[in-house]
């Protein structure tokens, strides 16, 4: 947002507003700031069809085989790698929303916010949804590229594609949301730890790729090496993609413990929930204190 842009926003958060238009505003400072910058709206429709067809082709007929033994012999690879590059998208808007943090602390705009009489918790939920609108979005083109995708492959239907239905595309909204709150918190952590742009996108691309790659989210754990499988057994990135794989292919998926206390695809959701759920209060509680205590600092 241009200098001018950035006044305006902080004008319009002033006295009077309500709890409800202060959350508004913030909201829609936050939108337009990534409507408004290319590179990000590049990345979030052209990447995900870049990694569809870069992982179908490189790991498609390498896994295709195994998956259908595993999964039945109607799940295509398109099927079983979308719920990973789902993950994928929600994690680069977290990352994205930390180092949009640290660009409007440096450029004045998170001081000039804090000052203004907006209240506090809208600042923050106002950010908060703005990620969330994000996420269900990007979570929405890689459903539609990965259908598109299966269909020219093998002329499937989307009931084949989803198999829980309606139910479960909105299940995935809601898992991929649940799942993005947690390393949303973590990037906003790195960004107010290190406070410069540089070093926390190191810290949390370094942080992004391990996790993927030591997880079930391109290959079936059981492709892994020993040590890599018992790393996927902790890692939030295997219960995030198993949640959305068991919606899509209606099915209990969850390979890294063994849930038998509830029915199908409940086995891998509940269990992934809950362990997400502990993740963003825990993680999400560490950013507040954080975000609480650099506000503090920056009024004062």
């Amino acid at each position: 947002m241009s200098t001018t842009e950035t006044e305006r926003a902080v004008e319009q958060q002033g006295a009077g507003n309500s709890f409800l238009v202060d959350v508004w505003i913030t909201l829609k400072r936050w939108l337009q700031k990534a409507i408004r910058n290319a590179s990000i709206v590049f990345e979030a429709l052209l990447s995900p069809f870049i990694f569809l067809i870069l992982f179908t082709q490189v790991f498609g007929k390498l896994a295709g085989g195994p998956i259908q033994e595993l999964f039945g012999a109607d799940v295509n690879y398109v099927t079983f790698l979308t719920p990973a590059i789902i993950i994928v998208t929600a994690m680069t808007v977290a990352i994205q929303s930390g180092t949009g943090l640290i660009q409007d602390m440096e450029s004045g705009m998170f001081e000039k916010v804090l000052v203004s009489p907006t209240h506090r918790g809208a600042i923050f939920l106002g950010k908060a949804l703005a990620d969330v609108i994000r996420v269900v979005f990007q979570s929405a083109i890689v459903l539609v590229l990965g259908y598109m995708l299966l269909w020219i492959s093998s002329s499937s239907s989307v009931g084949t594609y989803i198999q829980t239905g309606l139910g479960g595309v909105l299940g995935i909204f809601v898992i991929v949301i649940v799942y993005s709150l947690w390393f949303t918190a973590f990037s906003i952590i790195v960004a107010l730890v290190t406070q410069d742009i540089e070093s926390a996108s190191i810290w949390m691309y370094m942080t992004h790729y391990p996790l993927l790659f030591s997880s079930s989210a391109f290959l079936p754990i059981s492709f892994l090496p020993k040590w890599m499988q018992i790393v996927a057994t902790v890692n939030p990135v295997t219960y995030g993609v198993d949640a959305l794989r068991a919606l899509m292919l209606g099915q209990d998926v969850l390979t890294v413990i063994d849930v038998t206390a509830f029915s199908g695809i409940w086995n891998t959701i509940v269990p992934a929930v809950v362990v997400l759920g502990v993740l963003d209060l825990v993680l999400g509680g560490i950013a507040a204190v954080l975000l609480d205590r650099v506000s503090s600092s920056h009024v004062s």
